[in-house]
């Protein structure tokens, strides 16, 4: 007669087969977490950069008080420097890596209304893609993000 295997020999490297199982969906959820994360945070920054250019351009359209808004080259530069690098005379390191000047819109939509648009490449923390450690397609995670500010003129 044969002796039953114990329960506690059957159980014998369940766990190490539930780690191999769980581990992958784990790692995959925290970097989709993180990748989230990160383009809340870069989309804030770039939000921020252009409020701060949009409150500039407001403040300085209209040449002294003849109430007509004027976009000089000298202004839309300023702005699209105080956007990208944080002040108004440029150089530096800009608030997101790859932004730039061009990326910078200055629209007058009339009305005494300016607009400042400025649109960035998101390339996410581990480049262009999303590693789903074979279980589908690799993600991809570039995608451009875009911050529009409109103010009234001073």
């Amino acid at each position: 007669m044969r002796k039953p295997i114990s329960t506690g020999r059957r159980q014998h490297g369940a766990a190490l087969v539930e780690t191999v199982v769980v581990t992958p969906l784990l790692l995959f959820l925290i970097l989709v977490t993180a990748e989230i994360t990160n383009a809340f945070v870069e989309h804030n920054t770039l939000s921020k950069a252009v409020r701060n250019g949009a409150r500039y351009l407001a403040s300085n359209a209209i040449v002294g008080t003849t109430g007509v808004v004027n976009l000089t080259a000298p202004v839309i530069d300023a702005t699209r420097n105080l956007v990208v690098f944080g002040s108004v005379t440029g150089g530096g390191t800009a608030v997101l890596s790859g932004l730039a000047t061009a990326n910078v819109q200055v629209t007058d939509l009339g009305n005494d209304v300016v607009q400042v648009t400025a649109s960035y490449a998101y390339t996410g923390l581990l480049g262009g893609t999303l590693p789903s450690f074979g279980i589908g397609p690799d993600i991809g995670t570039a995608f451009n993000l875009q911050a529009s500010v409109s103010m009234r003129a001073l």
